[in-house]
């Protein structure tokens, strides 16, 4: 086979490998984001039916402001969020500085059981957390729980973003910082602190997210007095699914995207 017609196959080839990559991408984003979309475009939906297009209104959303069973859960949700956030982003990066200073076995080890909140199942770990609240600590569930069960897995989020930034910390800053006669609080608050505050914020606001949609454990831990908004929303559906369900479930999905995007960004800006 001579060049010229080696190359025509070879790039027909190479159009035909990047045409089935387009589609196949293309179905995958399809596969997962339309189902988000559909429910999107019917929450503005005029009819009572959630899977009939009724003309477009926006009534729906302005019922949830008269709701006042969702009004109370989307309360309870912020406090939770935030206050397991605070507590999870304190620390996570205490957890992250501590396990740089680490060497050896030891650091793995440590990392690998802190971590572990990530890698097990959430029904595993809603299970465990409820256990060790109702046998062994006695709590009565509720907040109180619920803000513990959070910070737990929001924990090891923030160490583990945290930790990713501390990774390109120069030690020789420190060790120069020191030698001219700065103290360790010193390095920790002008040198080290500075640097790592957008991992510290993103970490915070991956947290956030994660804490406002999460269902499993939230469903185990709590108790009378305490509904979340997505173990409300769990309530709705098993009565049926309306369109106000999906003006809520949009509306938590676009404060969701909000706080993962401001968390990337913030990482990806500060990293270049």
């Amino acid at each position: 086979m001579n060049a010229p017609a080696e190359d025509r196959l070879f790039g027909w080839k190479g159009r035909g490998l990047r045409l089935g990559l387009g589609v196949n991408a293309a179905l995958v984003y399809g596969f997962l984001y339309l189902p988000v979309v559909v429910l999107m475009v019917f929450s503005f939906s005029g009819s009572r039916y959630a899977t009939v297009w009724g003309g477009f209104s926006v009534q729906w959303y302005v019922r949830l402001l008269d709701n006042q069973v969702l009004l109370s859960a989307l309360r309870t949700t912020l406090v939770l969020a935030v206050c397991a956030t605070l507590l999870a982003t304190v620390l996570g990066t205490m957890a992250a500085f501590g396990l740089r200073r680490l060497r050896g076995r030891l650091r793995g080890l440590l990392e690998t059981w802190f971590f572990l909140p990530v890698l097990v199942p959430d029904l595993v770990l809603a299970i465990a957390l409820l256990m060790f609240f109702v046998l062994v600590a006695q709590l009565q569930l509720g907040l109180g729980t619920l803000i513990i069960a959070h910070s737990v897995f929001c924990t090891a989020y923030v160490a583990a973003v945290v930790g990713a930034r501390l990774k390109g910390f120069d030690d020789r800053l420190e060790e120069a910082a020191l030698d001219l006669g700065a103290t360790r609080w010193q390095v920790f608050t002008r040198i080290k602190l500075p640097l790592v505050w957008p991992g510290i914020l993103g970490g915070a606001l991956l947290s956030l997210a994660l804490s406002l949609d999460e269902f499993v454990i939230s469903f185990f831990v709590t108790g009378p007095g305490a509904t979340t908004l997505p173990i409300e929303i769990y309530s709705m559906v098993k009565r049926g699914v309306t369109p106000e369900i999906n003006a809520l479930a949009t509306l938590m999905l676009l404060a969701s995207i909000v706080l993962a995007t401001l968390s990337i960004l913030i990482q990806s800006k500060n990293s270049s």
